[in-house]
């Protein structure tokens, strides 16, 4: 396991008699008071130079050493998770994902992810995006249904990388948005980044924010909403539901992005169609590149959804 260099904090006399573990609680707020126990019991904590117990009383003057190892990675298990594939070859595989998967493990989620699915059904998988993202070229939200490209091996994930860089990939994705946008087409420009209030959201007023580019068309008008059709020139994490809602349109069943608040005029087929949604109402609907081993442009599509099939339903008049 890899460490990190050791922390070394000296005891001031105004905190002599202080149990070990209490007095590193307060010197080191990001770790947690049992986290520090079980560093001073194995050993990662060190009292002058000497293994220390986490009930000593320290003293003025000491020394305390404090080496935190760097977690190690998962070891990802294969499930076996149902995919509905659209293509594949020996190169690549393309994956209609469900809404609701998690495209790979990460914080809180270390497994039911399409990685762990895509490992039960794969031989090998590209190493490139790491050991949590093997294979994985570009990335879906967890709500977002649709079309996602997984590399093979490392040569097909460097040339697809390389197309995502230079926006040569066509995303198109269709969105039920909430209001009905004046223009029949549109195009949204505004730098996205980290919300600098709420640090799970994304916003377009993010101090450094990176350029980031949407345009749709609307495809239908419904009740209080509309269909879009919404392709995306860069790929910056939320990009279409940030933007959409930064122009009054969020994507309908948004939570994170205000597409659950309805104005109070809002009819009831609107209310109950938006009481169905689980998820944003937004599906990732045609994918195209170009081959990165045979050269030939290629095109994917995906079908709505049964649920935001359901909901287009209710909202038509």
């Amino acid at each position: 396991m890899a460490v990190v260099a050791a922390t070394v904090l000296n005891v001031e006399s105004g905190d002599a008699g202080e149990r070990l573990d209490r007095w590193l609680a307060r010197r080191l707020p990001e770790l947690s008071r049992a986290r520090l126990q079980s560093l001073i019991e194995a050993g990662a904590v060190l009292l002058d130079g000497g293994v220390a117990r986490p009930s000593l009383r320290v003293k003025a003057g000491q020394a305390v050493s404090v080496t935190v190892p760097q977690p190690t990675p998962p070891i990802l298990q294969a499930e076996d998770i149902p995919l509905a594939v659209v293509y594949e070859d020996p190169h690549l595989v393309v994956v209609d994902k469900p809404a609701g998967l998690v495209v790979h493990p990460g914080a809180g989620t270390s497994a039911g992810t399409l990685v762990n699915a895509l490992l039960h059904r794969v031989k090998d998988l590209s190493g490139v995006g790491g050991v949590l993202r093997p294979g994985i070229v570009h990335r879906l939200d967890r709500g977002t249904s649709g079309l996602i490209v997984v590399a093979k091996d490392d040569a097909t994930h460097q040339d697809l990388a390389r197309q995502f860089a230079s926006r040569s990939v066509e995303k198109e994705y269709l969105a039920v948005v909430l209001g009905r946008p004046r223009r029949a087409t549109g195009t949204i420009e505004a730098p996205i980044g980290r919300d600098p209030v709420h640090r799970q959201r994304m916003s377009v007023r993010a101090p450094r924010g990176r350029a980031a580019r949407t345009t749709y068309t609307v495809a239908e008008l419904l009740d209080g909403s509309a269909l879009l059709h919404v392709r995306i020139h860069t790929g910056r994490t939320h990009q279409i539901r940030v933007h959409l809602a930064s122009i009054g349109h969020p994507v309908a069943g948004d939570a994170a992005y205000g597409g659950r608040r309805l104005p109070g005029n809002a009819s009831t087929r609107l209310r109950d169609a938006l009481a169905a949604l689980d998820r944003p109402a937004l599906h990732a609907a045609r994918l195209a590149f170009r081959h990165p081993i045979t050269g030939e442009r290629v095109s994917f599509e995906s079908p709505i959804p049964a649920d935001l099939s359901t909901v287009l339903d209710r909202l038509r008049r």
